[in-house]
């Protein structure tokens, strides 16, 4: 598999993203799928990075991001409990054909180094109860439960936030 920098709005990733979220749609019985606000200026690098993976005949297989978070600065800003130096892990996803190889695991390493590489001091990722194959992947890598949930859904009763110090 060869995996390689892009835009997060490339017609590949689009195409992923929105296969990701009919299954999340799917998943949590919810039309929306991930209503977190994202956009492609987030993963660009330094402060951020977006990963796409494709299979030997070149098709579009697996995708993950990590962007820089910080603590709420101002009074306009909404404290979502993120900390100064945090990289946030966004949509890691393995189409059905090509799990089971090991995809995950190599985008989450190459993020993981990138962010380091960045300056970033600790990754954070928020997932959910029917996502258990995800659970396993990042507990696995090291990642434990967050104390306090952050970002978008840390009020949603299915959320499960996880973090990783990078030093």
């Amino acid at each position: 598999m060869q995996i390689v920098p892009a835009h997060f709005d490339h017609p590949d990733a689009r195409k992923l993203n929105e296969i990701v979220l009919q299954e999340y749609a799917v998943r949590y019985n919810n039309p929306e799928g991930d209503a977190t606000p994202l956009d492609a200026a987030m993963f660009q690098p330094p402060r951020g990075l977006y990963l796409l993976g494709y299979d030997e005949e070149q098709r579009p297989v697996a995708t993950g991001a990590w962007r820089s978070m910080d603590a709420a600065q101002g009074p306009d800003e909404e404290d979502e409990n993120y900390a100064d130096g945090d990289a946030e892990i966004k949509r890691m996803f393995v189409v059905p054909q090509a799990r089971g190889q090991g995809l995950a695991r190599r985008i989450l390493g190459l993020l993981e180094a990138d962010a380091r590489e960045a300056g970033r001091t600790r990754m954070v990722l928020e997932t959910g109860l029917k996502q258990p194959e995800a659970i396993q992947l990042y507990t696995s890598a090291g990642y434990e439960p967050a104390p306090e949930k952050f970002g978008h859904y840390r009020f949603h009763e299915e959320s499960r936030c996880f973090v990783k110090p990078l030093r």
